[in-house]
């Protein structure tokens, strides 16, 4: 059987999650013993999707490097507190929610990003465009512009579950716990935004 990819622990099937998981729980065992090696390993596990994941929330790789730190910061001090209970997942994006929570209500507005910023996130699922015309090209690019838009129009809890649903792959029962809500509660909210992206995006879904 092919080992899961390391560095995208939540894509995968339920056994590749597990085994995903059982890793992160080894290495923080190791980091609550102050095992600086592990601790870079987990950092350069997930680095990627929580960089990616506020990038999205907030328009801005660079501010989502800061932030990512962050949380870095605070797996590494609560690592003495950290009970595997949950998914290591789920706590890495509940630090992460309530840092991005705080940062989009400590901002009144969102910059504007611009698209070399956009271009520079490391998050976002590029398709193999080899060999795709000038003109497939620009439509792709203008769409991505375009999702991306629409999901920082979205109201905060919205944008997070549709970030963690369409980029991360996660379940409906880890983004609930992430979220602190239900699975019908999450299903309901990422409902409510489908349907508030679609309308962002009718001119590009007509063409």
């Amino acid at each position: 059987m092919t080992p899961p990819d390391p560095n995208s622990s939540l894509s995968g099937d339920g056994e590749d999650r597990e085994r995903a998981n059982a890793l992160d729980v080894e290495l923080m065992g190791r980091i609550r013993d102050g095992d600086y090696e592990a601790f870079a390993r987990l950092v350069e596990i997930h680095q990627r999707s929580v960089i990616g994941t506020v990038a999205k929330m907030l328009g801005s790789p660079t501010e989502a490097e800061d932030i990512a730190q962050q949380v870095f910061i605070r797996i590494w001090k609560s690592a003495a507190r950290y009970e595997p209970q949950a998914k290591f997942t789920t706590w890495l994006f509940t630090i992460t929610r309530n840092l991005v929570f705080n940062e989009v209500r400590r901002r009144q507005r969102k910059p504007t990003v611009s698209v070399q910023e956009r271009e520079e996130t490391t998050h976002r699922v590029v398709e193999d465009v080899q060999g795709a015309s000038p003109d497939e090209e620009l439509l792709r690019s203008e769409m991505e512009a375009a999702i991306d838009r629409a999901i920082e129009a979205l109201p905060e809890k919205q944008r997070l579950a549709v970030v963690l649903r369409r980029y991360e792959e996660m379940p409906y029962e880890e983004i609930g716990a992430v979220l602190s809500m239900s699975v019908p509660a999450v299903k309901s909210l990422l409902f409510r935004a489908r349907t508030q992206l679609k309308e962002s995006l009718e001119k590009y879904l007509r063409e």
